[in-house]
């Protein structure tokens, strides 16, 4: 069965979603991530993606307080990503009651350091991000492609110990415009060993029920739940 997770994007405390990650075009969903939180919690969904946006652009993370709140106030199980550079930001993020730590820009540009993490705090601890456009690896916010095939680096990471990924088509996200399906099977294909979470552009309970067949272990949903082109409803075949 495919995981329902839910995805809350905070810049300046407020729950919001970017489009293709420009923060020229953001909407404000709820000025409370807690409690969209706890309506996806009410809804049966267990697992939460958090980013901080704010973070991601400073370079440190900057919203551990919601995190906190969050984590302290619901039984939802988070991964928290965003501006995470040093193991003291690690850290941080663990003692702030998330459960994983995504982690995107930094693996590919000190993979070294990413995989001592993995290592260090356990598989199942460590969850790798990977953007893609046009079938190559981007970081720095999306804004710097590096030429690197998403293929070859996944395997790469697959091979050194890495369990699961989650991989976002940029030009799919916040789109509405559906997911990457031939791109995920063609990970899925390639990297059999790698559990696998579609990110980006997922816009009607079909899309989720096409990612399960294709054999995704999970999938990230943000702004359809928040447009309610999902209803939370129509999700409990896969949160019961």
């Amino acid at each position: 069965m495919i995981e329902i997770i839910a995805a809350i994007d905070i810049i300046d405390g407020n729950c919001v979603r970017l489009t293709q990650g420009d923060f020229g075009r953001k909407t404000v969903y709820s000025e409370d991530p807690l409690e969209a939180a706890k309506r996806f919690e009410a809804a049966g969904i267990k697992r939460l993606h958090m980013v901080d946006l704010d973070g991601a652009r400073s370079g440190k993370p900057a919203n551990l307080h919601i995190l906190e709140r969050v984590a302290g106030r619901t039984g939802l199980i988070i991964d928290f990503g965003g501006g995470i550079k040093s193991e003291m930001d690690l850290e941080a993020v663990f003692d702030s009651g998330a459960a994983m730590a995504n982690i995107g820009s930094l693996a590919v540009k000190q993979p070294e350091r990413f995989l001592s993490w993995v290592d260090k705090y356990g598989r199942k601890s460590i969850l790798l991000g990977a953007d893609a456009r046009d079938g190559n690896v981007a970081i720095n916010g999306w804004q710097t492609s590096t030429g690197i095939s998403i293929f070859d680096l996944l395997a790469e990471f697959a091979e050194k110990g890495v369990m699961s990924a989650f991989v976002t088509d940029i030009g799919r996200d916040g789109a509405m415009s559906g997911p990457s399906i031939e791109l995920y099977q063609q990970i899925i294909r390639s990297v059999p060993d790698l559990e696998l979470i579609a990110s980006g552009g997922v816009r009607s309970i079909s899309d989720v029920d096409h990612l399960q067949r294709i054999g995704c272990s999970g999938v990230i949903i943000g702004k359809a739940i928040y447009e309610k082109s999902i209803g939370l409803e129509e999700l409990s075949r896969y949160v019961g």
